[in-house]
């Protein structure tokens, strides 16, 4: 397993316990997108602030 992977394991392990009937596939994948749309949204509040600052 790469990094994310482990470090996401965890919450996905979390959503299986929680949510009775979800394969674990789709949990990983769910758990994977949540990850990387929060990501996406960190990265751009970011570059917002390097932008901010360098004005």
């Amino acid at each position: 397993m790469n990094d994310t992977s482990d470090l996401l394991e965890p919450w996905v392990d979390r959503l299986l316990r929680l949510a009775e009937g979800i394969p674990a596939d789709e949990a990983r994948r769910f758990v994977h997108d949540l990850y990387a749309h929060a990501q996406s949204d960190l990265d751009e509040e970011r570059a917002e602030a390097d932008l901010e600052r360098e004005e």
